[in-house]
């Protein structure tokens, strides 16, 4: 299984929100710390009832430590 494919459903919470990841890709364009990889990964946010409408899907980086 692709890490790609794991990430898909996990729950996030980053300084934009929290909510489920419904897509990731590996990013190659951003520095990667040793045993790490960068992913850009597309949220959506958890319902709120106090509102009365979805937000929006945001995006967001996040790093995954790599066993190798």
């Amino acid at each position: 299984m692709l890490i790609s494919e794991a990430l898909q459903g996990k729950y996030v919470k980053s300084s934009k929100g929290e909510g489920t990841v419904q897509y990731a890709n590996r990013r190659h364009d951003c520095a990667e710390p040793d045993g790490y990889y960068a992913y850009a990964v597309q949220v959506r946010p958890y319902w709120n009832r106090n509102l009365n409408y979805q937000k929006p899907d945001f995006y967001t980086t996040i790093y995954v430590g790599i066993d190798e």
